[in-house]
């Protein structure tokens, strides 16, 4: 698109008080790493002003005040709605002096006051013991976005800027995080953002030429080639490039001025005059010296436009008196005495360009999800639930039922736009079609005769990238709205380092008062690794439960549904919940139903409990074995060997226990959702054989449960990494979790069992020997096994 006009130049005035904001904040930047006393160098300084461990990154922060600088002015001029996400690293030092300049910080934290006194905090409590981080952080009014995320930062921006029309998501993106896979899988995401009912991104890639100890790729592309690259991408790429402060504000004013006008007239033309072709959105590329402002040359050696001002430029402060020299030659260059007055406050001056209240960008309630939060209409479950006239009488998909439930979601949410689903190419294979009855996917590329469901306005997002629906998701949540990721169970490992990152946010974000709870991060795992018989062993992982489980017990809840009535209950609690990242295993392939959906709501309420009608005990003493079960799989196969059971020792008082939470299984001492030992041994006993089949890996059960009385009594089945393409029921006694294998263990494990039960056991193993031969004559799973129903 071509300029609407050319956006008219700085005046000398304007131009003034934007580089006395740029300064102020630089000064400020410089201060936190290195000062703890002296903030106005009312004195010259001492190296007892000086921190004793400097810690920090000089080298970014230039370029980040210099894209908050002028975002103030557009927000303020224009009238904007805006959220900035700061995606280099460790940029805290220019965020905060930002936030404290603009007031926003002072409001949030009131013993950080703007004044001689508040910056001194401000300047000792960074990266200080009890203070705050190096890095834009949950303590950082105005974020989303943590801080040691590289990569992710243009994710989180689209995800804030979906069904959010009014507002511009500014995004630095920093050239080193550029070279990261996520950030380059990001630029696509302009395939996906709706000019009428999102809101824009306006991507600002800063390129300062340096890593930590390297030069940046992007950075030494030639021009043409970075262009083509950008324009390939599908922006219209802007450049703003110098080292002299008043060349770069003209430009990057200008840039910013042409920025907007082009999104809003995008905007514009497909709102009010129905314009359906893909946008060509404007993006800004930076191109200013890493560190600059700061020393040129320490001990010899260049620093200014250099990898070495990447974090501390002036290392030996408070033991060498020429960098001493050096350090107050450099804060005094910004002329302190002219942007703050005598009392520390900022001068109107350096406040000309800052906007006022939720304007500013350390203020936005999009910056604080849950002030824009609102209860999700999630339809009663009574309107999806399965009829179960008695336990295992016929079956569904779990899934399949639980995406009538999301199709009420997504209805409800229509107007209100709040609600989204996100998965790699995934929603039709796991079953969850019918939320294309209530939208389409998202889609704004070429569409061709034979596509299927896509809309400009669809609220499914389908990418064939974990991490950009991870990204998505995430800013999507934290700026105030409600979703669902639906992954393949093996493919969810893909962003293990991106959900660390949410729970570290969600667990610092809790103790934070000012922070208003947000909707949980919910994952559906299906497809998973008992039923990916026919994709193999590259498709059957079920370690993400794994990984989530050694995460924060605040945050984290995992739960294995048996069946689809249970799955609705813990999908009901899950999309209701705040603050959380829930985790929840569900089969797409019909699975009996075992509960009705009161019992099922009891159930889950519980967590974990007997299911009195699938064991043999009378209650008038103990069992003599229980068997555990946890998953939709291994619940099948425990309830197939508590029959045989019945039919075959029907002496043997047996119990069933089902686990939905499997946190249960941890003492409340160490989870909240844990089971006192009172608890846990009135339902497993404290000496009794507890046979358990767990749909992951074994160990997690025995880590899980090691401090109980009954540990040693505790012998798991799970999946061992015996994979391949095979027979569903194959899978299961490849990895010793079928029914005849578990049969086997409570023979083994009874005390005085085995020598009883010898015929019973040989029995077992020998139809263990016969399915072996079946399935490779056959190709299918032996009749008794295929045509089973429970009949207890």
């Amino acid at each position: 698109m071509s300029d609407t006009h050319t956006p008219p130049a700085l005046s000398d005035q304007e131009l003034a008080a934007l580089d006395a904001h740029w300064r102020a904040a630089n000064y400020l930047a410089v201060g936190q790493i290195y000062l703890m006393a002296n903030p106005l160098l009312t004195r010259p300084l001492t190296p007892e002003d000086i921190k004793p461990r400097l810690l920090g990154h000089w080298g970014t922060s230039p370029g980040l005040n210099l894209v908050h600088t002028h975002l103030n002015r557009v927000v303020k001029d224009r009238g904007i709605e805006a959220l900035c996400v700061w995606g280099p690293g460790h940029g805290g030092p220019a965020v905060l002096a930002n936030a404290w300049l603009e007031g926003s910080y002072s409001e949030t934290y009131p013993d950080v006051p703007r004044t001689t006194e508040g910056m001194g905090r401000l300047f000792k409590q960074f990266s200080f013991p009890g203070g705050v981080p190096s890095h834009v952080a949950p303590e950082t009014p105005g974020s989303i976005h943590e801080g040691g995320e590289l990569g992710y930062a243009l994710t989180h921006a689209y995800g804030a800027a979906f069904d959010h029309p009014g507002l511009l998501v500014t995004c630095v993106v920093g050239d080193g995080e550029a070279e990261t896979g996520p950030l380059a899988a990001s630029w696509h995401s302009d395939k996906f953002l709706d000019p009428v009912h999102d809101g824009a991104v306006l991507p600002v890639l800063h390129l300062n030429g340096y890593k930590i100890a390297n030069p940046t790729v992007l950075a030494r592309l030639p021009q043409e080639e970075l262009d083509q690259l950008l324009r390939g991408y599908g922006h219209d790429p802007l450049y703003v490039t110098g080292d002299d402060p008043a060349t770069v504000h003209r430009a990057m004013a200008a840039a910013m001025d042409t920025a907007v006008e082009r999104i809003t007239a995008y905007q514009r033309a497909a709102r009010e005059d129905g314009a359906t072709e893909r946008p060509r959105w404007p993006m800004i590329v930076l191109r200013t010296p890493k560190g600059w402002t700061g020393p040129k040359e320490v001990d010899g050696l260049p620093v200014e436009g250099t990898w070495r001002s990447h974090q501390v430029p002036l290392s030996g402060v408070r033991d060498n008196p020429e960098h001493l020299r050096q350090l107050e030659a450099w804060l005094r260059s910004y002329r302190p005495e002219e942007l703050f007055d005598a009392d520390g406050r900022p001068t109107e001056q350096v406040l000309a360009c800052v906007p006022v209240g939720t304007a500013r960008l350390g203020s936005t309630p999009y910056a604080n999800g849950g002030l824009l939060l609102r209860h999700l209409p999630v339809p009663p479950l009574e309107d999806h639930a399965v009829r179960v006239d008695r336990p295992g009488s016929a079956s569904h998909s779990p899934t399949q039922v639980l995406g009538g439930l999301l199709e009420g979601v997504m209805a409800a949410t229509a107007e209100r736009r709040d609600f989204r689903v996100v998965g790699p190419d995934e929603t039709a294979s796991n079953r969850l079609q019918a939320l294309y009855r209530a939208t389409g996917k998202a889609w704004q590329a070429q569409t061709l005769p034979t596509d299927e469901h896509l809309a400009r306005d669809g609220r499914v997002m389908e990418v064939l990238s974990e991490h950009l629906c991870q990204g998505w998701l995430e800013g999507y949540l934290l700026t105030g709205r409600h979703g669902l990721f639906s992954s393949y169970e093996a493919f969810a490992h893909i962003v293990d380092s991106m959900v660390n990152q949410h729970i570290k946010w969600l667990r610092t974000s809790r103790r934070l008062p000012w922070r208003l709870p947000i909707a949980s991060l919910n994952y559906l795992l299906t497809s998973h690794v008992w039923r990916q018989d026919h994709n193999g062993f590259s498709h059957q992982d079920p370690g993400f439960v794994d990984h989530i489980l050694n995460k924060s017990p605040e945050v984290v809840r995992v739960y294995l549904p048996p069946d689809a009535n249970t799955l609705l209950s813990v999908a009901d609690h899950a999309l209701r919940s705040r603050d959380y990242v829930n985790v929840i295993v569900a089969g797409k392939q019909p699975t009996f139903d075992w509960l009705t959906l009161e019992e099922a709501r009891a159930h889950c309420a519980r967590g974990a409990g007997a299911w009195e009608w699938a064991g043999t005990e009378d209650g008038s003493r103990e069992p003599d074995v229980v068997l555990g079960c946890a998953g939709d799989v291994p619940t099948q196969e425990v309830l197939a060997a508590a029959d045989l059971l019945r039919r075959h020792l029907p002496e043997l008082a047996v119990r069933v226990v089902n686990v939905v939470d499997i946190a249960r299984m941890l003492p409340h001492e160490e989870h909240p959702h844990g089971m006192p030992d009172s608890e846990y041994d009135a339902l497993f006993t404290r000496d009794k054989p507890v046979i358990f089949a767990y749909h992951g890996y074994p160990w997690l059960i025995h880590r899980l449960a090691y401090r109980r009385a009954g540990h040693a009594n505790l012998h798991v089945r799970g999946y061992k990494e015996e994979g391949t393409t095979t027979t569903p029921f194959d899978m299961v006694v490849r990895n010793d979790l079928d029914r005849y294998r578990l049969v086997m263990d409570v023979i083994d494990r009874v005390p005085g069992l085995g020598v009883r039960a010898v015929a019973v056991r040989q029995a077992m193993a020998d139809v263990r020997t016969r399915h072996h031969a079946w399935i490779r004559e056959h190709g299918v799973d032996l009749p008794e096994v295929e045509e089973w129903s429970w009949s207890g």
